[in-house]
């Protein structure tokens, strides 16, 4: 049996509706040490820019929670946070906090009236912290102004044909005759703005913000039609003001339009959510040096393979010739298609016996079952013959 210290990297994004990404770590870690508790476990909690991604940035490199009075979506007052990353002079926001469906009661939702506002407080408070970088982690919006709401906290005024600015929400974006910058924060000038986004949505047409997402924030048919007149009126305009074809660029589209205005408006740089975790986690010189690599996500299946976080670190992964497990509670249909993109075997945690409301109060227990059942195939092969 090998003496070598066996070396195992634990970075999962969070099972949906059960665990956040770090109590899936602790999970994993938990039925890891039952078998061998000599392992070197390193925990890297994941996520691809939408939920969870402002916990695994501040959490990965000693940050700090602040949080600011916002507006939520149809202008009540909420607490929001945000994290600074003093070291590096990092700021990092998660819209869904400020402007997210979550936010919204059912009643309540309707992407005609909501609003970015809240997510342009949050980018203004940090400010206040003299950074240099700011990541906006765009994604789970009840939103669909085309971040309008955001750039109007920001200083910047939209103005319809009396010169009046215009009010709230997706449903008043076609009112739009002006945008005037002149009374923009100028301290956002001098910082960088990257856009953690998830998917590839653009900004119109069957692809885009209003007809993927719209109905899901509280849109019927006919306020679709509308939503999607009204944000194509706007990305003419965002498209005359930065002289670019935005209706092509991928991305733009998500969180009802948001990136198209921190595009367009601020110069930001839209980038696959889990590419910025993975370089601020400095993960490639991490995966270079360990043995084994665990991941996972409440469901893999063939969308995994479309810039979800798994996928993201598997590729890395395969560039480093590393053994990859994923975990996760349902195996769905093309779940094969990930194994040629670098991840090496999938483990399903699922009692087939519970409900779901069983299996998501189950989910720690079956993750640690599953973690300590793997190692236990691991350690022994053969005469019990380590694999390490």
């Amino acid at each position: 049996m090998s003496q070598k210290q066996l070396s195992i990297l634990l970075a999962p994004d969070s099972f949906k509706e059960s665990l956040s990404a770090t109590a899936v770590c602790m999970a994993m870690a938990e039925g890891i040490s039952k078998v061998n508790p000599q392992v070197n476990i390193i925990s890297k909690p994941l996520a691809d820019g939408g939920e969870g991604t402002l916990e695994a940035l501040i959490n990965g490199n000693d940050g700090e929670i602040f949080y600011e009075e916002v507006f939520d979506p149809i202008g009540n007052k909420i607490k929001a946070p945000y994290g600074i990353i003093k070291s590096e002079k990092v700021a990092v926001i998660e819209m869904a906090k400020a402007s997210g469906l979550m936010l919204v009661s059912l009643q309540n939702r309707n992407p005609l009236i909501t609003t970015t506002y809240g997510t342009g407080q949050l980018i203004k408070a940090c400010l206040e912290h003299d950074v240099k970088k700011i990541i906006i982690c765009i994604g789970g919006s009840a939103t669909n102004d085309g971040g309008v709401g955001a750039m109007q906290a920001l200083g910047i005024s939209f103005k319809d044909a009396n010169l009046q600015e215009v009010n709230w929400g997706g449903g008043n974006l076609h009112l739009i005759k002006i945008i005037d910058d002149s009374n923009l924060d100028h301290r956002i000038k001098n910082v960088k703005i990257e856009v953690a986004c998830d998917v590839q949505n653009t900004l119109c047409g069957d692809f885009g913000a209003s007809k993927v997402f719209a109905k899901q924030k509280g849109a019927g048919e006919n306020a679709v039609a509308v939503l999607e007149e009204n944000m194509l009126h706007y990305g003419k305009l965002l498209q005359s003001y930065c002289q670019e074809d935005i209706f092509t660029v991928k991305g733009l589209g998500a969180a009802g339009g948001l990136g198209s205005s921190l595009y367009a408006l601020l110069k930001a740089e839209l980038r696959p959510g889990v590419d910025i975790v993975i370089e601020h986690y400095q993960l490639e010189k991490i995966i270079k040096d360990v043995d084994l690599i665990w991941t996972g996500e409440g469901s893999l299946d063939l969308q995994t393979a479309f810039g979800k976080a798994p996928l993201g670190l598997a590729k890395l992964a395969m560039k480093h010739h590393k053994f990859v497990i994923a975990l996760t509670g349902r195996i769905g249909a093309g779940v094969e298609c990930l194994q040629q993109a670098g991840i090496s075997a999938v483990f399903g945690i699922i009692d087939q016996n519970s409900t779901d409301q069983e299996l998501f109060a189950k989910a720690h227990t079956n993750i640690s079952r599953t973690s300590e059942n793997i190692m236990r195939l691991i350690y022994f092969k053969h005469n019990n013959e380590a694999i390490t």
